[in-house]
């Protein structure tokens, strides 16, 4: 019983529900950038450089004719599948740079915060019971 509460007492802690907040909102997000690869990015990429579907191009490694889609390629002997290579690196890459300019964003928000904190005139403290007292004292003393 004592390791089902130590469970709970891990599961409900602010940092890892947290982190699967963002763990979820990252899988939907990657969701949306793979889409933009594959549907408006690479269909460019592919026109531009002949073809519509640039995650079919590969290289046949076996002898194989070229006019083969890339499974039927794959069924006959080994290829170099060098398009969809290509799409997941350009995914990659986006998913790097919008997190790069997400932590950039944080980084310069906690840094504004942290000057500001800094500026910020810092409120006298109360005097503690025992220099109250040392004060009455010393007070007492010059009259």
């Amino acid at each position: 019983m004592s390791m089902l509460k130590e469970f709970r007492a891990f599961a409900v802690k602010g940092n890892v529900v947290d982190l699967a907040v963002g763990v979820i909102i990252g899988g939907a997000f990657g969701k949306i950038v793979e889409s933009m690869v594959q549907d408006i990015i690479m269909p460019i990429v592919g026109k531009i450089f002949g073809g519509l579907d640039f995650a079919s191009y590969y290289i046949p490694l076996n002898g194989q004719p070229y006019g083969l889609s890339l499974a039927e390629a794959k069924k006959a002997g080994a290829v170099f599948a060098y398009g969809n290579f290509v799409t997941i690196l350009i995914n990659f890459l986006i998913l790097a740079f919008i997190i790069f300019q997400m932590i950039r964003v944080i980084n310069k928000a906690r840094d504004m915060t942290t000057k500001q904190e800094e500026a910020a005139p810092a409120a006298p403290a109360e005097p503690s019971e025992d220099v109250l007292l040392l004060r009455e004292i010393r007070d007492a003393l010059k009259k």
